[in-house]
């Protein structure tokens, strides 16, 4: 089994944990009513992906 030879240092360390930081998601509008959604998702407010109404929108709701 491999074992290392020294002790890593704490700087080191530090710089490898240094990339483990959380991101923030990133938003584009969307281009039929222009509100944040997430890239590659049906939009939650009028319901359009790649140019079509995929899903009804959530504020029309059938009684």
């Amino acid at each position: 089994m491999a074992v290392p030879k020294q002790k890593q240092s704490h700087a080191r360390t530090a710089q490898r944990r240094a990339q483990h930081k959380l991101t923030a998601p990133t938003y584009n509008a969307c281009p039929q009513c222009h509100s944040p959604r997430l890239p590659h998702r049906v939009c939650p407010v009028c319901g359009s992906y790649k140019g079509r109404t995929v899903v009804a929108p959530a504020g029309d709701e059938v009684e």
